[in-house]
């Protein structure tokens, strides 16, 4: 019998479903700062037992983002360079006014109206499936924290939703990630 390897039954029964949830810490170093959490995010995975679903990543920052992009270094400057077009930040801000401004002050305020702006763009979160155990990403894909203020240290929480691996039980069914079929033993 032939079948997708999508269809092939883990080797474990898969029961459950799991929630679980982590929080990242970086202390960011320049703005803007693209902060690989891919690795991270990956052992909040692995510790989560969620075998197929999604892992969340959100900040909890007005003025970071998360995002999925390529890991390469001129790219990195290329979109830096884009976000300062997109929201300069030597621009005016009615949020920068602080002679004007009343709401959400406190005694170390900055001027990062473009920061804000530039989060409502890129956004605060990213899903990203699960599947066997693993994020599914593509080849040149890594999940970024975005520093778009200054630096200073920060958060990210993962949280993973899925089916969950029985506590204790082995890792889920390797399975060829090429589109390659399956061959499964005939049954006795």
């Amino acid at each position: 019998m032939v079948v997708n390897p999508r269809t092939v039954p883990a080797a474990e029964p898969r029961v459950g479903f799991g929630c679980w949830s982590e929080s990242i810490y970086r202390h960011s170093s320049a703005s803007p700062e693209f902060i690989d959490l891919t690795e991270d995010v990956e052992g909040v995975v692995a510790r989560s037992g969620v075998v197929d679903g999604l892992a969340v990543v959100f900040s909890r920052h007005t003025t970071a983002a998360i995002t999925v992009n390529e890991l390469e270094p001129l790219l990195l400057e290329d979109m830096a360079a884009f976000l300062e077009r997109v929201a300069p930040c030597a621009a005016a801000y009615r949020h920068n006014d602080f002679s004007v401004r009343t709401v959400n002050m406190t005694p170390d305020e900055s001027p990062n109206g473009h920061a804000h702006c530039l989060q409502l763009v890129l956004g605060a979160s990213q899903s990203v499936p699960i599947r066997d155990g693993r994020l599914v990403l593509g080849r040149w894909q890594r999940i970024f924290m975005v520093e778009l203020d200054h630096p200073r240290p920060r958060e990210a929480v993962v949280q993973t939703l899925g089916i969950a691996r029985p506590s204790g039980a082995p890792p889920p069914l390797e399975l060829p990630r090429n589109g390659a079929r399956v061959r499964l033993p005939d049954a006795n």
